[in-house]
């Protein structure tokens, strides 16, 4: 009777020991995945193209959703290339800041969404906020976006 209460319980304690190791990595693939989305926002905001092509997969996916001036909802895909041709060319003289409100972060084995707030702010004027939804993979160690879409509203923004 005593071997079996040992060994219940040092499979108790060894379980407990493994839950608290994966719940360290699970926070550090957390950490890695936040700095992948604040590095696509460095690109954005220095209007960098290769920092911004380093954080994300070959054939990424960009989307955007929101409701027109009628209220109806609009969708629309964005090729990569146009969103980053955009992007720097935007001139000096526009002042542009995705400024980032909130993180939820979902991890499961190779595969990440970083759910993200936002607002955007234009010459230091409020524009629209939103969500950001990046879908992640991790290559061999290193997360990289493979798909985004955000949404795009002015309502419930500043509350």
């Amino acid at each position: 009777m005593i071997k079996q209460t040992l060994a219940i319980a040092l499979l108790i304690i060894t379980h407990g020991v493994k839950a608290q190791s994966s719940q360290t990595l699970s926070d550090s693939e957390e950490q890695q995945i936040k700095k992948v989305v604040e590095t696509f926002f460095q690109g954005f905001h220095k209007q960098d193209s290769t920092i911004i092509k380093s954080t994300v997969a070959d054939n990424v996916v960009l989307q955007t959703t929101g409701r027109n001036a009628e209220g109806k909802t609009q969708f629309r895909n964005e090729e990569f290339s146009q969103f980053l041709k955009s992007i720097v060319s935007i001139p000096d003289s526009i002042k542009f800041q995705e400024k980032l409100t909130s993180f939820s972060i979902q991890v499961d084995r190779t595969m990440a969404n970083a759910w993200v707030g936002y607002e955007f702010w234009l010459n230091d004027k409020f524009s629209h906020c939103g969500i950001n939804s990046f879908q992640m993979v991790n290559f061999d160690g290193k997360w990289k976006i493979i798909y985004l879409i955000d949404t795009r509203g002015k309502e419930g923004c500043l509350d």
